[in-house]
């Protein structure tokens, strides 16, 4: 016969098993009300969104990715008032949910960039600039589409890109103790000018 200890140990491992598995999902309710939240800023179907700022496009984004950043808000790797509030409440479960439902998107771009800058752009992205610039195609894919943790480019907002880029080392790699991805573009964004930010920005903001 085995012993009720034994039986009894073994029966609160299957319930701290079951507890712990609930705890790796979100129900379709939470997920929906907080991807709700998102739309307020990012747009209906995560295309992003131009008010007072311009903000991101999520949709179609590598889902590691999305995760990344999300840590780097809670750490403090990336500065950013609103997204750090946002994401210090998020469960690992519900940041997984989150990246899975936005990459699971594709809206058209909103576009809006000057179309004459697009060729200018394209060049910079497939061949890079110099010794100093890589293409940034050897990272993001020659579709901008991104992989892991490198981010699709594809669709995102022209006037986002440059402000991001043009700022990158007053928000990104603020913790240089948990450095990440982000520390492979700050050369690559302090090395293009402004304009050449402007083109590649435009020529990706068309893709789909």
């Amino acid at each position: 016969m085995i012993p009720k200890t034994v039986l009894c140990a073994a029966a609160m491992s299957l319930v701290v098993a079951a507890s712990a598995h609930a705890e790796d999902k979100v129900s379709p309710g939470e997920l929906k009300a907080k991807v709700d939240y998102c739309r307020t800023c990012h747009g209906v179907n995560g295309q992003g969104y131009r008010g007072a700022a311009p903000m991101p496009r999520l949709a179609g984004q590598q889902p590691e990715y999305i995760k990344n950043q999300l840590e780097a808000f809670i750490d403090k790797r990336r500065t950013n008032p609103v997204m750090q509030n946002v994401a210090h409440v998020l469960s690992p479960a519900m940041l997984q949910g989150l990246a899975d439902y936005f990459q699971s998107l594709n809206p058209k771009p909103l576009g809006g960039a000057p179309h004459d800058l697009a060729a200018a752009g394209e060049k910079i992205y497939k061949q890079g600039v110099g010794d100093k610039v890589p293409a940034c195609a050897s990272c993001h894919g020659d579709d901008a589409k991104g992989h892991d943790q490198f981010p699709r480019l594809a669709g995102q907002l022209h006037d986002y890109m440059f402000r991001k880029l043009t700022g990158w080392e007053k928000e990104r790699g603020q913790n240089p103790a948990k450095p990440d991805t982000s520390a492979i573009m700050q050369p690559i964004a302090h090395d293009l000018t402004p304009d050449q930010i402007k083109a590649v920005a435009a020529y990706l903001s068309y893709l789909e």
